[in-house]
């Protein structure tokens, strides 16, 4: 009967290793990707605020510059839209973008005229519309002239200094969750709890990564494209403080280095997908351009569509090969139904 235990354990070794390949990936994604990127956000969360708390001014550069840091840091952790981010939709909470109808400026207007004293309390500010919370409404705070120029002064401090209050304890409370149990679920998915095994949690991951990219491609790229008849420049995410650009780089940045961890144990897909994540990159620092202002212009607008292209031939690779490899396909993301 040996041979036929032998022969069963060695059936069993390519199974056992990929298990054990899987289980480190996670680890990896989860210590070098997940909880450092969660951990930048709340500490320059918190930087913003202190910064605030000293010198509201708009004008601030010290303020502009703390600012810059943690949205930053957001953007590079914003594809991770899955546990702690998604709890009272505190990924809304930080980033209400795209806001199609303008909600963010009229929310924070109506603040403005009715003087609201609910900026006097962070508690009670988490409880306003989710349009006036947030990274997008505190740029209309620092970046739109309208806006810094409605009401008196003393309460467009007070607003600064909560909005960027709450936006800390917002990062401060996702970094918690992850902490406290929910790194773990992914470390020991079990029966019982929010991942049944780690093919659920790779293929958490890979959604992540999948979403992320279609994001980039079809929100960050496509709003300002619009159509040739019709660009759409205003559109372009975070335009008034000329990141628009920026995001791009910072998410395809933190989409590469997830895929590279996601397509580790192959060595000549992550070269190719490496390669295809270098296209795009240099393609969008070659455009200079900030806030994506040439759409309008058809021979630049050109090279934004090429961008996007390259960013839609990433999206395929993870598709067609890192997805096989896996074993996991993209399924639903937070895109659908939107």
């Amino acid at each position: 009967m040996r041979p036929t235990y032998l022969g069963f354990a060695l059936l069993l070794l390519p199974a056992l290793a990929q298990a054990d390949a899987q289980s480190d990936a996670v680890e990896n994604i989860l210590d070098d990707h997940i909880l450092p990127g969660f951990e930048q956000l709340a500490v320059t969360a918190q930087s913003l605020t202190n910064t605030a708390a000293d010198n509201c001014d708009p004008t601030s550069q010290d303020l502009k510059v703390a600012y810059g840091a943690a949205f930053d840091a957001w953007v590079s952790v914003s594809h991770l839209r899955f546990g702690p981010t998604e709890v009272d939709d505190r990924a809304f909470a930080l980033a209400f973008w795209p806001d199609s109808r303008g909600a963010t400026p009229r929310a924070l207007y109506s603040l403005i005229a009715a003087q609201d004293p609910v900026v006097a309390s962070v508690a009670n500010y988490s409880e306003v519309s989710i349009a006036a919370r947030g990274f997008y409404a505190m740029e209309f705070l620092l970046f739109d002239d309208a806006i810094r120029r409605a009401g008196d002064a003393q309460y467009h401090c007070a607003l600064v200094q909560t909005v960027s209050a709450d936006i800390a304890a917002t990062t401060q409370n996702i970094y918690a969750d992850w902490q406290s149990g929910f790194a773990q679920e992914l470390r020991q998915p079990s029966a019982d709890g929010t991942y049944r095994s780690t093919a659920e949690v790779l293929q958490e991951l890979f959604k992540a990564l999948s979403t992320g990219l279609q994001f980039t491609s079809d929100t960050r790229l496509g709003r300002p494209l619009g159509s040739f008849d019709r660009p759409r420049p205003k559109r372009a995410e975070a335009h008034r403080s000329g990141r628009s650009a920026q995001h791009v780089m910072l998410s395809l940045t933190a989409l590469r280095d997830l895929a590279a961890r996601l397509a580790g144990g192959d060595a000549e897909l992550a070269a190719r997908l490496d390669a295809r994540f270098q296209t795009a990159l240099s393609q969008l620092e070659a455009l200079n351009d900030p806030g994506f202002a040439s759409v309008a212009d058809p021979q630049s607008r050109l090279k934004v569509e090429v961008l996007q292209q390259s960013v839609d031939a990433i999206r395929a690779t993870v598709r067609d090969e890192l997805g096989p490899t896996l074993g996991v396909a993209a399924g639903f993301n937070a895109l659908d139904g939107d």
